[in-house]
Order: structure tokens, then C-alpha cells, then sequence
């Protein structure tokens, strides 16, 4: 590589090849960049010619990173979200205006409570909804999803890990009898309840909620037991309005995270978000 090749390197050629690594191929590149593959291509060519090395191996069935591409590619998409975050961090190239989407009963029970742990210089508005289809990246948005956490290119932090058992208003010796409440939706139920514990299969739910907050609500007039989200409970266990029947407790591997596209927060507002509504901070 020529000495030359290390000064004066246009961004545009460095952006085209950074999307063109990470999405495996020209054709995406140009769709995320907003620009025609030809364009791609060219600014590619141009920076493996002003640095002397193949960046890409081209075949007739696509693309795919050189041994000298892939080894660059994580150091140069770390300076750009390091220059992208700093410029809005520093100069305000991002609105400080971000909207929160997530369930009614996650905003009832586990985001109000914490409000008072927001940074008061982002303005934020929250949005709900019913089911998990609903979920659509937001512009400057903050999802809040159930899950394993596994979503590629985003910002995503878990609010708490998930812990189901039993709840009612009353403490009953024998809640075995007492009619099962349920929730629809992907979370963990009564019979994942019951092939823990080595139970007998419990009754069909009579009484079923499109909400977690209609379920509880439902739990502590005295509807029936239901297989409690123990963090999003705390409160209404704290003030003696539903009770615990049992030690034992399901712990499933999925549950609530906070999710963001990267370019639509600063690492600063995420980082910030986390402290105030996640139960550890990433």
C-alpha cells in the first residue's frame, strides 16, 4: 500500500464500502445509501485503487469481503457510529424528541413508575400497542419488545429478566382450585407452569386478556389466579393488592427489551434511557 493511500480518503467512498460489507452486497448498499449500484460499485474502485488492495472479491453469483475487507470492516463501521454519534451528541444534529413504543401495560406498570429518572432536556412521547405485530420501526423511536434480544443493527437492552408465579388477591392454601386467568401473547403460561413443576396440566384459563394490566386488574379484585410477571407485579405485591402462592418460579429465557435503530439515537440518549428504564444498564 502506497503512502499515499492513507490521506485524503473521501468519506462517500468509505460509507459505500462499510454498507456495501456489512449488508454482503452492492445492490443493498445503494438501497440504504440512496444511491444506484453503478454509483457503489464506483466508489468502491475508487478506494481499492487508492489503497492498493482488493476490497471485495467479485464473482458472476455477487460479492463478498476480501481477507484485507473483512478485516477492516469492524474498524471502520465503529469510526462512523463514533462519528456519528459525537456530531449529534456535540452539535444537536438529532432532535431531542424520541417516542417510546410499547405495550399499555409495560407503560402502566414498568415505565411510569421511573419517569422520574428521565433526563429532562429529551422530550419523549409514548405510543401504545396491543400486539407484538404492531411493531414497526419508529423515526426516532424506542421500541419496547418481548423477545431473546437477538435483533441485528439495533440498540437493545433488557428492562428486567422475566420471573412468572402464581398470584392472587387472597392467599389460598389449596389455589389450585381457584379459576386460572390468562394473557395472550408469546410470554411463558400456565402449562409451561405446570411441566416445571411437575404438576398434573392446569384448567383452560376461563377468563383470557389481550393485557397484562387487564389480567392483574382482574387478579386483585378477586377473578381468579394468575401466572404473574413478577417485576411487572412488584407494586401491586408491595401494596398487598395480590399475593404470592408459591416459592417456586418460572424463569424463561425471553423477555421485555428496549430496542433502537442506531440511527435514530445517540449513544448518549440511549445510554441515558437505559439508566432511567432498564433494570441493569448494558
Amino acid at each position: 500500500m502506497n503512502k499515499r493511500g492513507f490521506h485524503d480518503l473521501p468519506l462517500e467512498w468509505i460509507r459505500a464500502f462499510e454498507a456495501a460489507g456489512r449488508l454482503g452486497s452492492f445492490t443493498a448498499a445503494a438501497q440504504e445509501t440512496g444511491l444506484t449500484q453503478a454509483a457503489i460499485s464506483q466508489r468502491i474502485g475508487h478506494l481499492e485503487r487508492q489503497l492498493g488492495t482488493r476490497l471485495f472479491v467479485r464473482t458472476a453469483r455477487g460479492v463478498s469481503l476480501s481477507v484485507e475487507g473483512e478485516a477492516w470492516l469492524p474498524y471502520v463501521s465503529e469510526a462512523l457510529r463514533t462519528l456519528r454519534d459525537s456530531s449529534q451528541d456535540l452539535f444537536g444534529a438529532r432532535a431531542g424528541k424520541i417516542t417510546i413504543t410499547a405495550s399499555a401495560s409495560v407503560t402502566q406498570l414498568w415505565l411510569a413508575p421511573r419517569l422520574s429518572g428521565l433526563p429532562d432536556d429529551i422530550e419523549i412521547s409514548f405510543a401504545s400497542m396491543v400486539l407484538q405485530s404492531d411493531f414497526q420501526p419508529k423515526e426516532a423511536g424506542i421500541e419496547i419488545r418481548y423477545g431473546l434480544g437477538d435483533w441485528p443493527n439495533r440498540y437493545a437492552a433488557r428492562l428486567f429478566d422475566e420471573a412468572l408465579s402464581p398470584v392472587a388477591a387472597q392467599v389460598e392454601r389449596d389455589w389450585q382450585t381457584l379459576p386460572r386467568l390468562g394473557v395472550s401473547g408469546p410470554r411463558a403460561g400456565w402449562q409451561d407452569w405446570a411441566r416445571q413443576t411437575g404438576g398434573s396440566a392446569t384448567p383452560i384459563p376461563h377468563l383470557r386478556f389481550d393485557s397484562y394490566a387487564g389480567a392483574l386488574a382482574a387478579a386483585t379484585h378477586g377473578a381468579g389466579v394468575l401466572l404473574a410477571s413478577l417485576p411487572l407485579t412488584q407494586a401491586a405485591l408491595d401494596a398487598g393488592k395480590v399475593h404470592r402462592l408459591s416459592d417456586q418460579v418460572l424463569r424463561p429465557e425471553a423477555t421485555y427489551w428496549m430496542c433502537a435503530d442506531r440511527a435514530t439515537i445517540t449513544k448518549r440518549q440511549w445510554d441515558r434511557l437505559c439508566a432511567a428504564f432498564c433494570q441493569t444498564a448494558p
